[in-house]
């Protein structure tokens, strides 16, 4: 409040008493901070305003933050700074700082309860709180094991990762080094090098290395707080985010939350401007479009290094888009680091569906989707499908119907298509859908050619029931389903 007041030269009404009186609330600590008994607090700061004698104790982290607070050597009342696991106690106000760092290794596949089991008895054993660890930490390596990312989970705190020449590092503070271990991932200690890495130069290992049948644990304690947040580096992640045609109304929240969520975008320029006012702020990589690979490629580099990276694709990002590339990479490289990387692709509204709404519901019935370009796909498997969709009655949306190099390959595809439907066919020719310049037309399917469409359009083609109807001001093309047969009394 006092700073939104700052910023816009307006007053904070502040009405809370030990907000006004001290600047800070005994029940909401800085982030990484928890409070063990929070009932506690109510006592404690009334005693504080009334002028009592409040002792503060500090066994462990850094309470500067309460530097303003009027603390006495003693009194009826105790604030208590600690990691140590408290009993009740309503004389005292326990406050945990970020102080411990649990360091965890494990094989392969360990079981959720196992990892989670061992690390709170190796904290119940010390006698730790574990409301006081800042972080659970490993080996890069064991960045995409869901044991390691659930207990993080369970303790409310990060998951962060180092690598094995940042945990060598720590090998002359090992209390349990291994040559095993080293031979293996390339330092001698996972569990205790990862929580003194984590507790920096000052921490010290306070639970050696403790095994369960598949995992480690060990736990190390910095002399002050321990951001969680910014040692190591997080599981990175990679969202290949559709767009949809380019019009913020037919963006879906869950994709709005994807961009807002990365701190990379990456993506054809064209996309990137379409979304300019959404990605503001954030790292922007680009790729002439043809790059497609180049682009898949750098996506997946950003997040192996632990960012957080939207891979951005108009339309639907699995309909001749970038999510399938992305896969194809990660089979065909099989690279360590792209592997560990958390990918989720979020759905866009694609071309055929845009185009579709527009004109009415052209795609009512069984349809498919064939792109014509030939610089990925031999044109005789394209021709080959186009024939199949004519004999099968399917109505067919063409992507990619035609560029300066491949004019005639359209009229081809009008042709194969004509050998099995009429040619008064509904036609519906969509080109930059949701964006300036939007055009549709509908057609018939013998007057198509190449003069009708660019590499910016999307064609869809009727079946035989596909109709053109005109009702009122609206002229509408749609696929009957069969309920004309099916409801006897129409209304």
């Amino acid at each position: 409040a006092l700073a939104v007041a700052e910023a816009t030269g307006g007053s904070a009404a502040i009405t809370t008493a030990g907000d006004v009186m001290f600047g800070l609330a005994l029940d909401d600590p800085p982030p990484g901070w928890r409070l063990a008994n929070r009932e506690a607090a109510k006592g404690v700061s009334c005693a504080l305003l009334a002028g009592e004698p409040v002792a503060l104790v500090v066994e462990a982290g850094d309470a500067a933050w309460l530097k303003d607070v009027p603390f006495a050597g003693e009194g009826r009342l105790t604030v208590r700074i600690t990691d140590r696991a408290m009993g009740e106690d309503g004389a005292e106000l326990v406050l945990h700082p970020p102080v411990l760092a649990l360091g965890v290794g494990c094989e392969r596949g360990v079981d959720v309860g196992e990892l989670g089991a061992l690390a709170r008895e190796t904290l119940g054993r010390a006698g730790l709180a574990p409301g006081a660890v800042a972080c659970v930490v490993s080996h890069e390596l064991k960045s995409d094991e869901e044991a390691v990312h659930a207990l993080a989970r369970d303790l409310g705190v990060p998951a962060r990762f180092f690598s094995g020449p940042e945990l060598e590092a720590e090998a002359g503070r090992l209390a349990n080094p291994s040559n095993t271990v080293f031979e293996a991932v390339g330092c001698h200690g996972v569990a205790e090098g990862a929580a003194l890495a984590a507790a920096g130069n000052g921490g010290t290992l306070i639970v050696e290395k403790t095994l369960s049948r598949r995992a480690t644990c060990a736990v190390a304690r910095a002399p002050g707080c321990i951001p969680g947040d910014s040692v190591g580096r997080p599981r990175g992640r990679l969202a290949v985010v559709g767009i949809g045609p380019g019009g913020s109304a037919w963006r879906t929240p869950e994709a709005s939350r994807a961009l807002a969520g990365a701190a990379h975008v990456v993506g054809h320029g064209l996309y990137l401007d379409l979304i300019a006012e959404v990605i503001t702020g954030k790292a922007r990589h680009q790729t002439p479009l043809g790059e497609e690979e180049a682009r898949a490629a750098k996506a997946l580099e950003l997040a192996a290094a632990g960012e957080s990276v939207a891979l951005v694709s108009s339309g639907d990002p699995g309909i001749f888009a970038l999510a399938t590339l992305v896969f194809e990479l990660l089979e065909r490289r099989d690279h360590g680091p792209w592997n560990r990387v958390a990918i989720s692709v979020v759905p866009g509204v694609s071309a055929f569906q845009a185009a579709a709404a527009r004109m009415g519901a052209p795609m009512g019935h069984d349809f498919c989707v064939i792109s014509l370009s030939d610089l990925l796909t031999p044109w005789a498997s394209i021709r080959r499908r186009l024939q199949a969709a004519a004999e099968g009655d399917f109505i067919v949306a063409l992507y990619n119907p035609a560029s300066k190099r491949r004019k005639a390959r359209l009229a081809e595809a009008r042709d194969i298509l004509l050998k099995a439907r009429a040619e008064d066919t509904p036609v519906v020719i969509a080109r930059n859908l949701g964006r300036e310049g939007e055009q549709t037309d509908i057609i018939r399917l013998g007057q198509l050619d190449p003069g009708h469409a660019d590499m910016l359009s999307v064609i869809l083609i009727g079946n035989s029931r596909t109709r053109v109807t005109e009702r009122g001001t609206g002229r509408w093309v749609y696929t009957p389903r069969g309920y004309d047969v099916k409801i006897d009394d129409p209304i």
